[in-house]
């Protein structure tokens, strides 16, 4: 497979295990390498402080909704309203990711977030908050998102160039995932103690801290990526790219499942919390600050792998598939609660593998639109599976809704894993391994080198 040359290639003979684009060697560095880099550092710190406050926002968002109107249904419609811009305008996101300079494109998309959250905090703060100003918010959010989104994932590579990638795009996730730690947590006392509208405000607030951070940085430290000229057919351009791909074109497909059906958590957390387990905005705010423990293992175990494997990322997405069923059939809390961990870690490996191995796998110039294709993909489907969700959620209860999206990010995973194995002229192998059996996906011509010996 094709490590990034612009040329199509065909296919390696082992998608699953062979070092190519999706397995690309790594240089060996600490946990926290990309730290030591001071723009990298910057950036991390600046996102910190804004993550905690997108957390708060989140949990805050998602259960005033739930409280003016006491829907699941409704809880969907506002997630799918954030994430109607990403499947409307994500691609021409891309492109104009591509096009512009990253850092004052960061600067500006980072200030209109900021805007909208305390616009929002001041209509409820007021009292004068309706559904439809938080449907609107979300809206204007999910805009903001559209450029946001590729811009800042293929900022990461010019901060700290191609060795320290892999581990950069795990840092940056682990630390999304350590502020879903301290968001909901602190979302929860204010929810409960001063109200939903404080929640926005400091979130508002919160972005004082990225664009500080994003003026401060050097701009002579910066790796230099050469930007995509203005033309015509570049959204065409950025779609050939990707399906004569293998390597980028199936990991995206699996992860459009996965966000579309299994990836709803506004909706089956909130509903578990409030309908199930009468928990209320307390069992809300600990599944979600439960799972961000699994969520920042798994990130921090990507920051120290060398490599990010196709393999693994089938099977992360099938032991996912998996706790959501088992999660959805727990009798008590406290093991809905638990499930959550594993769950956390699970969705985690799935994220950081595929971000990393498409980032690895596309041509600089490309990967604006190849990260707003998977954004798209992977954010935009929750506008048509939230509702969808939503509705079974509310018909037929919480946990038919929860074991449905993982029974479908189970088949998902097992298909795609069969046609990529088909695609690499694969088939499955078992051997013997210091005395251990080992089933394993290898290339036709390699199964008789590798059948058992005596």
């Amino acid at each position: 497979m094709s490590t990034g040359s612009g040329a199509a290639s065909a296919p390696a003979p082992d998608p699953y295990d062979t070092p190519t684009a999706l397995d690309t060697p790594a240089r060996k560095n600490s946990m926290f390498s990309s730290l030591r880099i001071r723009n990298y550092r910057l950036f991390f710190l600046g996102q910190v402080v804004s993550n905690i406050g997108t957390w708060m926002q989140r949990i805050a968002q998602d259960w005033l909704v739930l409280s003016l109107t006491g829907s699941s249904v409704a809880v969907g419609i506002t997630t799918a309203l954030q994430f109607l811009p990403m499947l409307l305008f994500g691609l021409y996101g891309g492109v104009l990711a591509d096009r512009l300079s990253k850092r004052p494109t960061l600067i500006v998309t980072q200030s209109a977030m900021a805007v909208t959250a305390l616009a929002l905090a001041v209509l409820t703060l007021t009292g004068r908050v309706e559904v439809w100003h938080i449907y609107v918010a979300a809206f204007a959010l999910g805009l903001a998102t559209v450029v946001d989104n590729p811009a800042r994932q293929a900022f990461v590579s010019e901060l700290v160039g191609r060795g320290h990638l892999q581990n950069a795009v795990s840092l940056n996730s682990a630390n999304f995932q350590s502020a879903r730690l301290v968001g909901p947590a602190v979302a929860g006392l204010l929810i409960t103690g001063v109200g939903t509208g404080w929640a926005f405000l400091l979130n508002g607030l919160s972005f004082v801290a990225p664009l500080a951070c994003l003026m401060m940085m050097r701009a002579r430290d910066l790796h230099a990526v050469e930007r995509a000229p203005r033309g015509k057919g570049q959204l065409r351009e950025g779609l050939r790219y990707v399906s004569g791909r293998p390597e980028l074109l199936w990991p995206i497909v699996l992860v459009g499942f996965i966000g579309t059906f299994a990836f709803n958590f506004p909706v089956y957390l909130s509903a578990f919390a409030d309908d199930v387990f009468d928990g209320g905005a307390g069992a809300y705010s600990l599944f979600n600050t439960l799972m961000a423990v699994g969520s920042v293992s798994g990130a921090l175990l990507a920051a120290r792998r060398g490599t990010a494997r196709l393999r693994l990322l089938i099977l992360a997405a099938m032991a996912f598939g998996a706790l959501e069923i088992v999660a959805a059939a727990s009798p008590r809390l406290w093991m809905f609660a638990l499930i959550m961990v594993p769950l956390g870690l699970f969705s985690m490996t799935v994220n950081v593998t595929t971000n990393t191995s498409l980032q690895m796998a596309t041509d600089p110039v490309m990967r604006g639109r190849v990260m707003a294709l998977y954004m798209m993909v992977f954010l935009g489907g929750a506008p048509v599976g939230a509702p969808i969700v939503g509705w079974i959620t509310d018909t037929y209860g919480a946990r038919v809704g929860f074991a449905t999206g993982g029974a479908i990010a189970m088949a998902a995973a097992s298909v795609i894993g069969l046609v990529l194995a088909r695609v690499g002229g694969l088939r499955l192998s078992l051997c013997w391994h210091g005395g251990h059996p080992s089933v394993r996906f290898v290339p036709r011509e390699r199964q008789k080198a590798l059948a058992p010996a005596g």
